[in-house]
């Protein structure tokens, strides 16, 4: 007890002492710590050693012993020592420093200067200045862990001056050499970069270089432009061998109620008959009172062959919308535009419904006489076509009202009962298509009845057995004439829907007539983590509406039979297989996906075989097989490889490989990618591509990191 009495004594007197001056300022008094102090009032030094520790101001100094000369309101430290600042994520090292009594000015030898625990500098000495300014001499920077038994850092930048400016974060170099594995490669003699506290600033990112057989060799050199705290810009431009130059563009702006990107290119080549290509995606989202959502987006581009050329967002289809939409517990309302466009040969766009309008507003209540949950439904859309030719150029205009309730009880033996019913009603205007007549009203009831008796068994270790029946029994009849299909045009059967009563996914079909779904479902789960489902069912109907095509699996008075399997392991491994069979149990359709992950891998293959269906655009089988894997390997290697295969015409449509090499100062990636399909504008090629990225200037980035450490 008199010990600690002791040094809180002393301290108290020694924080008088160093922060004298500071206090006319109305600055807060140091706090020392050490084993042992000593003062002298004459002379006003005090001496502290064994453990020192300061606190001035959020600024903490670690040291062997500290000597403050209380005349000259200097500190003299003797190390090592380790001085961090208030926020923590500057820390200088050093043997031996003299420093202001507020640690914010002074001179540190045989130090270090360690920022945002990413990048260190050593140094012969280091000067502070004001607080913000760092000034280090003869200095060797690095992000790379350096041992004793390799003593040469992977990259270094050795400087005859460095220029730590802590107020704006950037790091200024003077007569800088660049060093790879100790090799000079470059030199520089002056160099700026932003300090790894730094989220944004004006400068060079990580280049990329790619190799393309159609494009040749191009080095992209992406530079990033501020425009304030709430926008900027990002323009790569291509450096190629080839006859073509690119440049691309990347605009991103914040607002107080939302955001906005843009990302867009423009290419000169000679690969196409067009003289200038480019294309434009934009989206951006905001927040409108009342809890609306304004939501959209620009998707344009030049010819349909140019995203895929150039290995840039690729997609099959072009879509524009603006959306206006709030969802609240029991309501959702939404009005949306759109605009498609098809890039795929073949398609012609002056004939598809590239122009939609659609609004819908649902409100979900709970009767008080019938009891359940009653939702009401009033929607409306608009299809346009370019083309003016009879039937070929359709335009659609559709309104419909709806109302649908459910109800479920319990009855005697746990068998679980649900009536459910639904009506709609539509009214078509149709338009350049004499085959339909320009007004249609239809209405189309439903009414469903099913029964469900989940059979449980647990047995001694656990494990649960689950078997439940399930049956269903709907009607319903379509009494209006015959409308135009716009939006159900392909139908899938699966678990999802056995039990709809309305298996089409738009509003343009409705089901008719009167049908039986039986299934029956079985689950297991073990209390060791893992979890299998079968599902098997099949639909009966009292005729044949000629409603559904052949590839659906529904056509005719009996539908396929559907088999679906689950199997779970934990979050390990998920396999799902779906199969349609016909009469003869031979396949009609089936869909196979697995998923596994690990620790250090993670693996996701599917495939697809679907029987032809010329009336859902598919005039021969299609067979595919998608494979893409990842492996991290334990000394900061990385792989990843893609794969697609069409079986139909047995050769494979696309293939890659990537391999990463990514510790805490360097990513490096290196890819090959294979691209096999061509149209009348697009032939074959392989990309090759490498990226590499120096950790520890500006903010850290996302993504995998492998931190190595020294071995002892």
């Amino acid at each position: 007890m008199m010990r600690w009495r002791r040094l809180i004594i002393t301290a108290t007197l020694l924080a008088m002492a160093v922060a004298g001056p500071l206090r006319a300022q109305d600055a807060a008094p140091a706090t020392l710590i050490a084993d042992q102090i000593d003062f002298t009032r004459a002379t006003q030094v005090v001496t502290a050693s064994g453990g020192v520790e300061i606190f001035y101001d959020g600024t903490r100094l670690r040291a062997a012993s500290v000597i403050y000369d209380g005349a000259n309101d200097t500190v003299q430290v003797q190390g090592p020592l380790t001085l961090t600042e208030a926020n923590g994520r500057t820390i200088l090292l050093a043997d031996f420093a003299e420093l202001s009594a507020d640690l914010q000015n002074g001179v540190l030898r045989s130090a270090r200067l360690v920022l945002d625990r990413q990048l260190q500098i050593a140094a012969t000495e280091i000067e502070r200045s004001d607080g913000r300014y760092t000034q280090l001499y003869q200095t060797v920077a690095s992000s790379c862990e350096v041992c004793a038994s390799n003593p040469v850092p992977l990259w270094e930048i050795r400087a005859r001056r460095v220029i730590h400016d802590q107020q704006e974060r950037q790091l200024y170099f003077e007569n800088a050499q660049f060093r790879v594995a100790g090799v000079p490669i470059a030199y520089l003699p002056r160099l700026r970069l932003p300090d790894p506290t730094l989220e944004r600033a004006n400068g060079f990112l990580a280049p990329g270089i790619t190799s393309d057989d159609e494009l040749g060799t191009a080095l992209q050199l992406p530079y990033f432009i501020m425009l304030g705290d709430h926008a900027d810009v990002t323009i790569t431009p291509w450096l190629t061998t080839g006859n073509n130059r690119t440049v691309e563009l990347r605009y991103r702006q914040a607002f107080r109620t939302g955001a906005i990107e843009i990302n867009s290119a423009l290419t000169v080549d000679e690969l196409t008959d067009d003289a200038q290509r480019g294309y434009l995606f934009a989206d951006g989202q905001f927040a409108l009172p009342r809890d609306y959502v304004l939501e959209f987006a620009i998707q344009s581009v030049t010819d349909p062959a140019y995203l895929a050329a150039y290995g840039l967002p690729n997609t099959v289809f072009l879509e524009s919308h603006l959306t206006v939409s709030r969802a609240a517990r029991d309501a959702y309302t939404e009005a949306r535009v759109t605009q498609f466009a098809s890039l795929r040969d073949g398609d012609d766009n002056e004939t598809l419904p590239n122009s939609v309008v659609a609004a819908e507003l649902t409100r979900r209540f709970e009767p008080e006489v019938i009891g359940g949950i009653a939702s009401f439904t009033l929607s409306g859309s608009g299809y346009y076509r370019q083309s003016d030719i009879d039937g070929a150029g359709r335009d659609v205009a559709r309104l419909s009202a709806s109302t649908d309730w459910r109800r479920d009880f319990i009855l005697p033996g746990g068998v679980l009962l649900a009536l459910e019913g639904e009506i709609y009603a539509d009214i078509y205007n149709t338009l350049q298509d004499s085959s339909f007549a320009r007004t249609e009203t239809r209405v189309v009831p439903f009414g469903g009845v099913e029964l469900r008796w989940p059979l449980l068994r647990t047995s001694a270790r656990g494990v649960s057995h689950l078997i439940e029946p399930v049956a269903q029994l709907a009607w319903s009849e379509d009494t209006g004439a015959r409308v135009p299909n716009e939006d159900s045009v392909i139908v899938e059967f699966d678990e999802a829907n056995l039990f709809a009563l309305n298996r089409f996914p738009g509003d343009d079909r409705r089901e008719v007539g009167q049908r039986l779904a039986l299934a029956l479902n079985y689950t297991r789960t073990d209390p060791l983590g893992w979890s299998l489902g079968l599902t098997a069912g099949r639909v009966f109907r009292d005729a044949n509406y000629g409603q559904f095509t052949p590839g659906s699996g529904l056509d005719g008075t009996e539908s396929d039979w559907l088999l679906a399997a689950h199997l779970g392991i934990g979050d390990t491994l998920t396999l799902i297989n779906r199969a349609l069979y016909d009469e003869d149990f031979a396949f009609t359709s089936n869909e196979f996906a697995l998923n596994w992950m690990g620790p250090a891998h993670d693996l996701t293959t599917s495939y697809t075989w679907l029987q032809a269906d010329p009336a859902e655009g598919r005039p021969v089988d299609m067979a595919e097989w998608a494979f893409d894997a990842g492996y991290d390997f334990a000394n900061a290697w990385g792989a990843s490889a893609n794969w697609r295969y069409d079986f139909v015409a047995n050769n494979p449509t696309r293939a890659g490989l990537t391999l990463n090499y990514a510790t805490e100062c360097v990513d490096v990636e290196f890819s090959v990618a294979r691209r096999y399909t061509s149209t009348t504008t697009l032939n074959p090629a392989t990309t090759v591509g490498l990226t590499v990225s120096l950790n520890g200037f500006g903010a850290t980035r996302d993504g995998r990191s492998q931190a190595r450490s020294c071995r002892r």
